[in-house]
């Protein structure tokens, strides 16, 4: 009987681990009809991001370093000023972000990887919007953030999200296929940053105050989370002073590419794991989401990484993907074309090629439908109109306007 006891209690004290595993939905299959017409806008040459002006038009970057003013239905205008990048790879003019006071400056903002010694890094500017007849250009663009470390390695993140007060914003790094300085706390890379609108570290971040070191050592893209524990580095020098604690909302983090507040001011976040373990995030300041040190996927070679069950020192993922599903591009939905969904989050599948819808009911989200959509989802974004808009991946993708069957 004492045998009987001492087992049942040990597998009690089991139910708690396994309880906190979290959901995965990596074997989510696509229904069988899509509730939606698809009608074409436009074509571009590797679209990466889309926005909207207030009076509905949409600015859409190309990865190659164009932007595009696209009137649906009429035109679209390329837009001149914009910095030069390095394109190669997951690198070049990456996201497109609104300023909150654009009806009244034309600000806007953007991300991409800025040439630097060594390679390349993520850079974060602002400039004017200014649209003529028939013409478009960006003025006093000024890097107002950047990364200041330089190098190889995809992954830049890159996404901007405005607080719901419009007085600051939120910029997903991320860790450039490097893995370790996602735990660095004097680096930039695998983390969100909380800025102002001008660059600088927000105020009542959970590092408000604190500097960081002014040398970072800096490895190219090592083989995986173990190679990258003893690969070799080059020291490089970063201004003093070093304000990336300051700036750190979260870290640990590996390539966050979506990011989005709910209609109750919650900041959520879509992140690419390695084979396997892309994760939908609940952002919380000071946490850390555990990349490189644990995860639910593997390296592509194969060598395992730590799971993130039994590690209470990291914040798990909401709900996760493997296989994964690659998400790039995350939206709520809130418009009236589908009031249906109102109060769902939409993701852009590229492996996948699918538009996948996470609800959450009672607060909690979990997957609950998958569209297929026959090519790569680089972008999805809740219209003004009501609509949802993508954009396709690769040379040719397409701009798409959901709207119901008739």
């Amino acid at each position: 009987m004492l045998r009987t006891a001492t087992i049942a209690a040990a597998l009690l004290a089991l139910l708690p681990a396994c309880g906190s595993a979290q959901v995965n939905y990596g074997g989510s299959k696509p229904v069988a009809t899509n509730p939606f017409t698809v009608t074409p806008v436009e074509t571009f040459d590797v679209p990466w991001k889309l926005a909207f002006l207030p009076d509905r038009r949409i600015l859409v970057t190309e990865k190659p370093g164009k932007m595009w003013l696209v009137t649906p239905g009429k035109n679209k205008i390329q837009i001149s000023g914009v910095p030069a990048v390095v394109y190669a790879g997951q690198g070049g003019l990456l996201s497109v972000a609104i300023a909150p006071s654009f009806a009244r400056d034309g600000m806007i903002y953007l991300t991409y990887s800025e040439p630097g010694t060594g390679g390349s890094a993520l850079a974060l500017a602002r400039g004017k919007l200014v649209i003529g007849t028939g013409t478009a250009r960006l003025d006093g663009m000024k890097v107002i953030w950047r990364d200041h470390a330089p190098g190889k390695g995809g992954q830049f993140g890159a996404y901007i999200a405005f607080a719901p007060d419009g007085k600051s914003l939120f910029l997903t790094s991320g860790e450039r296929q490097r893995f370790t300085p996602a735990q660095d706390p004097s680096s930039a890379l695998g983390k969100i940053m909380h800025l102002t609108l001008d660059g600088k570290p927000a105020a009542g971040n959970p590092g408000a105050g604190k500097t960081g070191a002014t040398t970072l050592a800096v490895a190219d893209p090592p083989s995986d989370t173990e190679a990258a524990k003893t690969a070799p580095t080059r020291q490089v020098k970063v201004p003093s002073p070093n304000l990336v604690p300051a700036e750190t909302w979260t870290s640990g983090h590996r390539n966050p590419y979506g990011l989005a507040f709910d209609a109750a001011g919650k900041l959520w976040e879509t992140e690419m794991g390695p084979r396997g373990g892309d994760e939908l995030n609940l952002i919380e300041p000071g946490k850390n989401y555990g990349w490189p040190l644990v995860s639910y996927g593997i390296n592509y070679n194969g060598k395992p990484i730590p799971n993130p069950d039994g590690h209470g020192e990291f914040q798990k993922p909401a709900l996760y993907w493997t296989p994964v599903i690659a998400p790039a591009g995350f939206t709520f939905y809130y418009g009236s074309l589908f009031p249906q969904w109102k109060g769902s989050a939409f993701i852009g599948g590229m492996a996948v090629e699918s538009l996948i819808r996470v609800s959450f009911q009672n607060g909690t989200p979990r997957e609950a439908e998958r569209f297929d959509m026959g090519k790569r989802i680089r972008d999805v974004v809740a219209g003004p109109d009501g609509a949802l808009w993508l954009l396709e991946d690769g040379a040719g993708g397409r701009l798409l306007r959901l709207t119901p069957k008739a």
